[in-house]
């Protein structure tokens, strides 16, 4: 293969081959490309390194990029400066045979890249100079490793320049392609490319074609500047070492050192590891460093130290516990080992001028770094359906989850008669989610997706409401008369959160079954609305999660009278953290386990750039295709995968959680499982409409659903498949990562209060005088001896009425309990 698509998993670089044109210019095309693009030429780093990569060379044997087994037939070229690139492009393009051109495009930020077929028997490098022999133009040396990888731009006629269909056929013979390579490895491996000795040195400005070049009869290169003599196996071998651990000693130009010397600085007192911590500050090392060492073992190795004479072999093993450890975002810990550098190279270069200059780096690292906690659950989700794919595109990748969360409780919704089993019990596809994020972060873009699955409904809706004004036109035509028109019950399913609990009572009673739905981009409307009555908002939410009776009752008979036998209810909320926990400002009555919590990532300092993401037309119809087939599913499924898929998930946290005896996530794991469940059978039953959408049409699916009702329960089955089921692990670590983040602290506190449940005698707090006069009692007191104490405590005035109100408060507290001689007794707390 010519041409690789290259990708980060699990923190190591895997390739794919790319076998046709058509799938590399949509690669190439993608909404997401052209929007990281624009952020890329406008100077956003981090833009650019989410553009997708390709890789023309290939790989020798023994490689080390996953998916690569032979070097290509074709190499990448290079050209960085733009006017040297406007040149050579004229010629290119006017010979692209003569060159053995394959593609020629323009590049992220100046200059370009182009691909060229390679010279069977000649590395990379000599193939470069070759062709810059040709076009007389400067190459960079140092970028003809195999492993090159090239930022493309997109598939559209002024990026992309020049394409050959033969940059996608396989015309070679694998035996004789991998002998080759493996003699050309040797040869660039031992220094044996036969090349001018500037060749061989990061050049970026190299000019091959002013040497002189000859050959001798056997054709060996002889010159002033060229070799004359072989590097010798064992010093090619060192040279090759020093120049790979000075390439990877930093990270984006930070010396792994100074991240290392600030992390102590930061975590243990500036003091190294000793003997006695040495395994566990190690390990904590090695746990947080492997997000910007690529997960590499080796790498670890060289700049992690052996602390206070550790061996070797221990040293390794508490670096093979880290990687096996579970796969996170960037930890925050790292991100502000960063930011404490980056803080004092500004210090330092605000003394000598130059503190842009000098913080550049450490500028990139924590771009890098956010932008990796952003893109991290949105790269290890797996393909998602159409709808669900459509939602991401409108949105961005940045914001993947939080709008996966937004429309999971819409989708389960419009599949109002879908239950699904959950650990043996079956549940309605009942989900409560918020969407936290400071002003200005985006969650704006949520709206238009939402209301695009809701859209049906919603003219439904509108039908009804304009019969209910109809009704209320009636109603004011004839106040005076006798007969009143009758009040229509209408299944009005959109419901707004600005309301009272009788009005919206009375509508939840109305949906004939069916669930309602409420969404409100600001959360405040509700923290506003209900602020003296969150209770009974936080009663009503835990009982639609739960789908249990919900009653209301009432004696006049103008009021409103509820008896819904199961509430079916699902509600979105948008707004900030401050307002999240005036909407959740109770954590020990369940309503905080059973709200899904979507954080947005943090754009404090993110550069001001168009809205890059819209929902398209073409987006809006695939989710009006979905959301008109879901409401025909209709029925129970059992799930035995996805039920496993729970099983398993729940005790991987509980034994994590019994590690670090961690109460508060052991708990949170009870509720996010079924949660989970229910989010991810609204994903599957996308797929199931994609699936019948994709072999029917649009009507012929719907066809098929109305004729065969059981159809769909089929199919989901079929959709367990290892890959759909990757997305479990994922939405269920994310909702818990979310609610540790936003609930930790305040469900510990609310836990150990004192005020949580009843307290013993010896637990109650003491304030008042007559806590003084408890006191002083002896264990077992008469009447008259407790007006006594009343009386050395609160003066002559005492009468023996408040000294009797004041034992009948104790008793009813638990201090005290009455003896049959009449007198009384403190009650001793139990051990």
């Amino acid at each position: 293969m010519s041409c690789y698509l290259i990708k980060v998993e699990n923190g190591h670089k895997v390739a794919r081959s790319i076998t046709s044109e058509e799938e590399y210019k949509q690669l190439r095309g993608s909404n997401e490309q052209k929007a990281n693009l624009r952020l890329a030429r406008a100077g956003n780093d981090a833009a650019k390194r989410r553009l997708v990569q390709f890789n023309y060379s290939g790989h020798y044997p023994q490689g080390v990029v996953k998916g690569m087994k032979l070097p290509s037939g074709a190499f990448g070229f290079d050209m960085d400066e733009p006017e040297a690139f406007a040149k050579a492009a004229k010629l290119l393009l006017k010979e692209p045979d003569k060159f053995g051109l394959l593609m020629l495009e323009r590049s992220a930020r100046q200059g370009g890249h182009a691909v060229f077929e390679r010279e069977k028997g000649k590395t990379v490098l000599e193939n470069q100079v070759r062709i810059a022999t040709m076009l007389k133009c400067e190459m960079d040396t140092s970028a003809h490793d195999i492993n090159r990888v090239y930022f493309t731009t997109t598939s559209d006629d002024e990026d992309l320049l020049f394409l050959s269909p033969r940059l996608f056929k396989d015309e070679y013979d694998e035996a004789a392609v991998a002998a080759e390579g493996k003699v050309l490895e040797e040869r660039e491996r031992y220094g044996q490319e036969e090349l001018p000795e500037g060749a061989h040195k990061a050049n970026k400005h190299y000019e091959p074609w002013k040497e002189e070049f000859k050959k001798d009869s056997q054709g060996v290169f002889k010159g002033q500047e060229f070799k004359n003599s072989r590097i010798s196996s064992s010093a090619a071998s060192t040279a090759a070492a020093s120049a790979a651990s000075a390439a990877q000693d930093n990270y984006l130009g930070i010396p792994y050192r100074e991240i290392i010397k600030k992390w102590w600085q930061l975590y243990n007192d500036g003091q190294e590891p000793m003997r006695s911590n040495r395994n566990t500050l190690t390990f904590e090392l090695a746990v947080n460093l492997r997000h910007i060492c690529g997960f590499d073992r080796n790498l670890l190795a060289q700049i992690i130290p052996c602390y206070d004479g550790f061996p070797e072999q221990e040293k390794m093993a508490c670096i093979n516990s880290a990687l096996n450890e579970k796969i996170t975002q960037m930890p925050k810990r790292l991100k502000d080992v960063l930011a404490a550098l980056r803080q004092e190279k500004l210090k330092q270069g605000a003394s000598n001028g130059n503190a842009d200059e000098d913080s550049e780096a450490l500028v990139n690292a924590l771009d890098e770094a956010n932008a990796k906690d952003d893109l991290f659950y949105y790269d290890a989700l797996p393909k998602m359906p159409q709808g669900v794919r459509d939602s991401i595109s409108a949105v961005g990748p940045a914001l993947a989850m939080p709008v996966i969360t937004a429309i999971c409780p819409t989708i389960g919704m419009l599949a109002t008669g879908v239950k699904v089993s959950v650990h043996g019990k079956m549940n309605s596809l009942n989900l409560i989610s918020y969407i936290a994020g400071d002003f200005a972060s985006g969650k704006g873009s949520i709206d238009p997706v939402v209301d695009a699955w809701t859209s049906e409904v919603k003219q439904m809706d509108k039908m009804y409401q304009q019969q209910e004004d109809e009704w209320r036109a009636r109603k004011r035509a004839a106040k005076n008369k006798k007969e009143q028109p009758e009040e229509p019950k209408l299944p009005v399913r959109c419901l707004t959160l600005n309301n009272t609990v009788a009005n919206l009572a009375e509508r939840l009673a109305n949906t004939e079954g069916k669930h309602a739905f409420s969404f409100t981009p600001e959360a405040d409307t509700v923290a506003q609305k209900w602020k003296s009555a969150m209770s009974d908002f936080s009663v009503m939410l835990r009982q639609a999660y739960d789908g249990t009776s919900y009653e209301r009752e009432a004696r006049s008979a103008d009021a409103v009278n509820v008896h819904i036998e199961h509430l079916l209810w699902n509600v979105v909320m948008c707004g900030t953290p401050d307002a999240l926990y005036r909407v959740v400002n109770n954590y020990t009555d369940g309503f905080q386990s059973r709200i899904v919590v979507a954080r947005t990532p943090d754009n404090t300092f993110t550069p001001l750039t168009d809205n890059l993401f819209v929902l398209t037309e073409t987006q809006r119809e695939h989710i009006r295709q979905i959301a008109h087939l879901l409401p025909l599913m209709e029925g129970e499924v059992v799930l035995p995968k996805l039920e496993n898929k729970g099983r398993e998930w729940l005790e991987q946290i509980r034994l994590e959680t019994m590690k670090n005896d961690d109460k508060v996530k052991a708990r949170q794991r009870f509720r996010i499982c079924p949660t989970t469940m229910r989010m991810m059978t609204c994903i599957m039953l996308c797929k199931v409409a994609e699936t019948l959408i994709q072999k029917h049409g649009f009507q012929g699916a719907e066809k098929q659903l109305k004729q065969n009702p059981l159809l769909w329960k089929e199919m989901i089955v079929k959709t367990q498949t290892p890959t759909m089921l990757e997305a479990f692990n994922i939405l269920a670590d994310y909702q818990l990562d979310n609610a540790l983040y936003f609930f930790r602290s305040r469900i510990e506190d609310a836990f150990s209060s004192k005020s949580y449940c009843g307290q013993t005698t010896y637990d109650r707090s003491r304030r008042g005088k007559n806590d003084s006069i408890f006191e002083r009692l002896d264990v077992t007191f008469s009447f008259e001896q407790a007006l006594q104490q009343s009386i050395a405590v609160k003066g002559a005035n005492v009468t023996r009425e408040v000294v009797r109100q004041m034992l009948k408060n104790w008793k009813r507290q638990g201090l005290i309990g009455v003896l049959p001689d009449m007198r009384y007794q403190k009650v001793q707390p139990t051990v």
